[in-house]
């Protein structure tokens, strides 16, 4: 699978510009998926395109970002880190099988974000201050389901499915601390997996969170690939 562009469909920036094989990608700021540049191919100006990428972030008045995955340009990174671009959030990708188990809790599944799903995912991974509307314009820019775990009406876990092709993208699996280490996030990744179909899923997750990635292992998935942001 094409990792790369598989979270590129999957999490869409609503402002895209293509320079010489690069895509430049911009959404208010939110996330650095959706505000970064997704460097494939060879640029045949590599210092050209790399000062085109900074023209454009500045001129937002955001800083730039590079994602650097399985197929970023050969040679970028060494030379980003030549300029001073320091390596943030190390992400590892899931990958696997996947096949219709039990969902052990109750869960809510929609064709959109609600109001309190939102809330949820953002009290949890909302790291870029009032962006709550632009986060919701990009999870919206592709279809998708949305699932929660909800007690007494509130989402105490959640997650996102993309459906492509065959496959599954998990995103914005996120529990509340209150409610976690009771298996609400396995009932969520199974519910999207029973609402989406497929055979197969993937998704990513930071390094450093070992606990989501024994869970995920639990459930098939294998790692297969890493990627990492450069930030100067």
């Amino acid at each position: 699978m094409d990792f790369d562009l598989l979270v590129h469909a999957a999490w869409p920036a609503y402002e895209q510009r293509t320079h010489d094989g690069w895509v430049l990608r911009h959404a208010g700021g939110v996330t650095k998926r959706a505000n970064s540049v997704l460097p494939l191919g060879s640029p045949a100006d590599l210092a050209g395109a790399i000062a085109a990428a900074e023209t454009f972030y500045a001129e937002r008045g955001l800083p730039c970002v590079f994602s650097v995955g399985p197929r970023a340009t050969p040679g970028l990174d060494g030379e980003l880190a030549a300029r001073g671009y320091q390596v943030v959030d190390p992400t590892v990708i899931m990958a696997g099988p996947v096949a219709r188990e039990p969902v052990v809790h109750e869960t809510r599944v929609e064709e959109r974000p609600w109001q309190g799903w939102l809330e949820t995912w953002w009290a949890v991974d909302g790291r870029y201050g009032t962006g709550l509307a632009e986060a919701e314009r990009i999870c919206t820019g592709v279809s998708a389901w949305y699932a929660a775990v909800e007690e007494d009406g509130v989402p105490v876990a959640v997650g996102r499915g993309v459906p492509q092709g065959g496959t599954l993208g998990v995103y914005c699996m996120a529990t509340l601390p209150r409610a976690r280490r009771r298996g609400l996030a396995r009932s969520v990744l199974r519910a999207l997996v029973r609402q989406c179909g497929g055979t197969s899923a993937y998704l990513v997750v930071t390094a450093r969170n070992q606990g989501a990635r024994a869970l995920y292992g639990s459930e098939g998935l294998a790692e297969k690939g890493e990627y990492h942001y450069r930030m100067r």
